[in-house]
């Protein structure tokens, strides 16, 4: 019932993905992903070195014989980040999907194209779909303005997002993300030309996710009121947890002669890394979650998650359009 140009181009069982998560995004939870059946990507950056990252990817191929993917966030950075040679140790790996965001890949696509390596672009706008698909990039993963982490400066929702994206790139595939939480959305997503979802949020609460179960418990108590925008002044917004340090930020921010120094110590990643996702206390940083917290209301492992989904749907598709 649920084949699509996602599932075929990638041989994945659903057409569910979990796209890279900083903090997140370990072998482990990306190999319980793919052994439910979704598509999940290691985060690259989170490694030292294209050898680190290499060890993450075998030590992931020894956990699932399923496809999964590698996420390379291309970013401006203080400290350098090892781009070359993570996208050599993906292509050493035999890796044959990656998602990249930020700037548009267009450095990477000649080898990644040689080694057959197929590129998942996540995207914002419309305009920026178009213009990495004419650079080359082979799927759009469209992301609206619900989604945690960056969701750009246009502030369109997603239901209009996705199919205006549809309408513009009929012929590419496209993954809608942002919001996306249960078989609800995915029904949605594919009724508005979507060939599958991308869950973030979804999947950190789960029992394979490496955060602390103080952070899976907040987003399952959470609502679709309990996020922040932070950057907008900086046009580097930012969708984050409300918290005590968000909220500070936020205040901090609605001055507009503050930069970015003003809040750098309260914003900075290693600090929501250290003291929200591994300690536990979820006012210790800056963290990510978006709107979908709202439809989240248990921790399953990914495997019960994913059957639920397809579950849903499957009874939303007889119910609904029988």
């Amino acid at each position: 019932m649920f084949k699509t140009r996602l599932t075929e181009m990638f041989n994945i069982e659903t057409p569910i993905c979990m796209g890279g998560m900083t903090g997140v995004g370990y072998g482990e939870l990306v190999a319980a992903v793919a052994n439910a059946g979704a598509l999940g990507f290691i985060t690259a950056h989170m490694f030292p070195s294209g050898e680190a990252l290499l060890a993450e990817i075998e030590k992931t191929k020894a956990l699932t014989d399923k496809p999964f993917g590698v996420n390379l966030t291309l970013l401006p950075s203080i400290n350098p980040i090892p781009y070359d040679d993570y996208r050599e140790a993906i292509i050493a790996s035999g890796v044959k999907i990656v998602e990249t965001a930020g700037r548009a890949p267009t450095d990477h696509l000649p080898r990644f194209k040689e080694n057959g390596v197929k590129v998942i672009h996540k995207c914002t706008s419309v305009r920026h779909a178009v213009s990495a698909v004419k650079k080359g990039v082979d799927v759009i993963s469209i992301d609206g303005f619900e989604c945690a982490g960056h969701p750009g400066e246009d502030d369109v929702g997603l239901i209009v997002l996705l199919p205006a994206t549809v309408d513009a790139l009929p012929d590419v595939p496209i993954i809608a993300s942002g919001g996306m939480a249960d078989g609800r959305s995915l029904v949605a997503a594919l009724a508005l030309g979507a060939d599958g979802v991308n869950m973030g949020t979804r999947f950190c609460a789960t029992v394979e996710a490496n955060i602390h179960p103080n952070v899976k418990q907040k987003i399952v108590e959470n609502n679709e009121l309990d996020t922040v925008l932070v950057g907008r002044t900086l046009r580097n917004t930012a969708r984050v947890a409300r918290n005590a340090i968000s909220e500070k930020v936020a205040e901090i921010q609605r001055d507009p002669t503050k930069t970015f120094e003003d809040v750098k110590e309260l914003m900075a990643g290693q600090r929501g890394r250290e003291n929200v996702l591994r300690d536990g206390d979820t006012d210790g940083g800056i963290w990510t979650s978006g709107q979908s917290q709202a439809l989240i209301h248990d921790i399953p492992t990914c495997d019960v998650l994913v059957k639920n989904i397809m579950k849903q749907a499957e009874q939303v598709v007889a119910t609904r359009f029988s």
